[in-house]
């Protein structure tokens, strides 16, 4: 198992690109069950959950090829098996993704309930409210999703709005499986998120007929069968956000390329709130320095809200922003309440927050202190690591198989920008019985990719 050491202090200069989108590519990938022809994604990023949603393809029967110039291809001409089992889906949510695609295509399926981060209860009841919807006999048998439609899925009406608000991945579950049902199928309450907007643009491009992408209400008249494709993923907002909140952090230049500023315009406003300057381009936001000795930013309340409200894969990270500001913040957490692991580790590093319910409340400016600290899950992670660039000393992140699941390289990224840190192997045994360990060896994450170094826009 490998750990972060992190040797905080310096101010983050020079450009980062921006990976395809690890959320939007796990579903693109389910969606090559769909047909028997080849699924190219030239910018598929070199993450372990896209390692391990490989995995859940071949073990169907999917053939995968990774080419030269970093395309991924996937194939599944044939689909001898429709059992995603426990083994295969443990370690990531975004498995989940095969129901629909299995479903429509083989007409049956089962898929052992996804693992992942753990931060907090994360049902799929939307996801079986939507195939029953579809016409398909749906049951819980133990840890497995049952499904099954022999004469075929059939279109209909159906709400898919939740507690927590849309759902993302049972929105692009129903949507995938309806590509081939029979009539057609209106999805209300559907999530709004870029990355299903992504996927659906993906299954146009393979024949399928949607209407009301980005919208909460989606139409989509099936098809008799689709085709292969080639398809580039949106950029990765998440990882882009988490950019650019270092810059900002450790009062930096920061220009984060190959990124969507309109799929951040909340966090963009947030920065404002907070006093700290950036600029932007169509694909490009760049941080603007300052000294953080004489100046921090003001405390800045977020809630995080389903898409295109603050996003919460960058709640954690948020926190470790305002764990610098001057005054008191209010972050609250609407779509997972109990996603506040981080914040214990970040109390390690000196940091002064108090749980109230599902809100978090944080008072600064704390001089975090450099520390040993436990990466949770992936945003904690980040969120660690953003904290120990600009801690006082040595700050350690353990357990960093979880950024692994969603950022590429991530310290030979901060490296090439000014961050002081480096990858260590502690070579600690892993309990295999465990679903969150560490899916592949951290070696096969560092291939060398060229980050240009662009200038800084005028006036950043």
């Amino acid at each position: 198992m490998d750990k972060l050491v992190i040797q905080g202090g310096r101010p983050l200069r020079g450009s980062v690109k921006v990976a395809g989108s690890k959320n939007a590519v796990l579903p693109v990938l389910a969606a090559s069950l769909l047909t028997d022809e080849p699924l190219v994604i030239p910018n598929a990023p070199r993450v372990a959950d896209v390692r391990s949603m490989l995995k859940v393809l071949e073990s169907l029967g999917s053939r995968v090829v990774q080419h030269s110039d970093g395309a991924l291809e996937v194939c599944s001409a044939s689909v001898p098996h429709s059992e995603a089992t426990w083994e295969h889906v443990r370690r990531m949510r975004g498995s989940v993704t095969v129901l629909g695609p299995l479903l429509a295509r083989m007409h049956r399926a089962c898929v052992s309930l996804p693992g992942g981060c753990v931060i907090g209860v994360r049902p799929i009841d939307l996801h079986m409210k939507g195939m029953r919807a579809l016409g398909a006999k749906v049951e819980l048998d133990g840890g497995d999703v049952r499904a099954e439609a022999f004469s075929g899925l059939v279109g209909s009406e159906m709400y898919l709005g939740g507690a927590q608000g849309p759902t993302v991945l049972g929105t692009a579950n129903v949507m995938m499986a309806a590509t081939l049902a029979k009539g057609r199928t209106v999805i209300h309450g559907a999530a709004c998120e870029p990355e299903v907007v992504d996927l659906g643009d993906c299954l146009i491009k393979m024949g399928a007929k949607i209407h009301g992408l980005g919208s909460p209400r989606i139409e989509i008249e099936g098809v008799k069968r689709l085709h292969g494709a080639v398809h580039s993923v949106i950029p990765d907002r998440i990882e882009a956000g988490t950019f650019v909140i270092a810059g900002a952090l450790t009062g930096g230049a920061v220009r984060v390329e190959n990124c969507r500023p309109d799929h951040l315009m909340i966090l963009l406003e947030r920065l404002s709130e907070a006093g700290l300057a950036y600029d932007h381009g169509e694909d490009w936001i760049a941080t603007v320095p300052y000294d953080t000795r004489a100046y921090g930013p003001r405390p800045t309340d977020v809630t995080t809200l389903p898409y295109p409200a603050f996003p919460t894969d960058l709640q954690a990270q948020w926190m470790a922003l305002m764990t610098t500001a001057r005054g008191m913040s209010l972050i609250s957490e609407t779509i997972f309440p109990d996603r506040y692991m981080h914040v214990a580790e970040l109390m390690r590093m000196g940091a002064n927050i108090r749980r109230q319910g599902a809100s978090a409340i944080v008072m600064g400016p704390a001089q975090l202190t450099g520390a040993q600290v436990m990466a949770s899950d992936l945003r904690a992670s980040a969120a660690l690591v953003l904290a120990g660039l600009v801690a006082r000393g040595q700050t350690e992140v353990h357990r960093v198989y979880h950024i692994d699941r969603g950022y590429e390289r991530i310290e030979e990224r901060l490296k090439e920008i000014g961050a002081s840190i480096v990858r260590v192997d502690e070579k600690v045994s892993i309990d295999t019985s465990e679903p969150d360990e560490e899916p592949a060896s951290s070696a096969a994450l560092r291939d060398k990719v060229i980050v240009p170094a662009s200038p800084l826009p005028s006036g950043a």
